[in-house]
């Protein structure tokens, strides 16, 4: 038996006086469906925005969760967890400055929710 994990496209930009510039923040796949037990990867692209990724977990009706965060260059043990998230369960990676991935091992149906990928652009002053 198969059941949706759903993935969220994120897009975020902001208007701030004397600042310009937009970062879009794309996730991929849109939608992911597994089975119990297997694992699951999602794509998260910063666009002009680097070294940075947080991952939250919404599900219908309740408010985001902070799952984790990866700095790019962190080793896998300097990873921040949020509260009831863990390894081997969640983890993180990236596969470039830009480029961030969340991984859920033995995924179970608890996990189906909107993730939601998240960073910012610390050069915006």
């Amino acid at each position: 038996m198969s059941w949706p994990l759903n993935v969220s496209l994120y897009y975020m930009s902001s208007y701030f006086p004397g600042v310009s510039g937009v970062t879009v923040v794309t996730q991929k796949p849109p939608v992911v469906t597994v089975r119990k037990g297997e694992m699951v990867t999602m794509d998260c692209n910063l666009g002009t925005v680097t070294n940075y990724a947080a991952w939250y977990k919404q599900v219908q009706g309740g408010v985001p969760q902070y799952v984790v965060c990866w700095y790019h260059g962190w080793k896998p043990e300097e990873i921040k967890y949020g509260s009831g998230f863990s390894f081997p369960k969640f983890t993180s990676n990236s596969q470039s400055t830009s480029d961030y991935r969340l991984i859920i091992n033995n995924v179970e149906e608890s996990d189906s929710a909107v993730y939601y990928c998240q960073t910012w652009d610390g050069s915006a002053k």
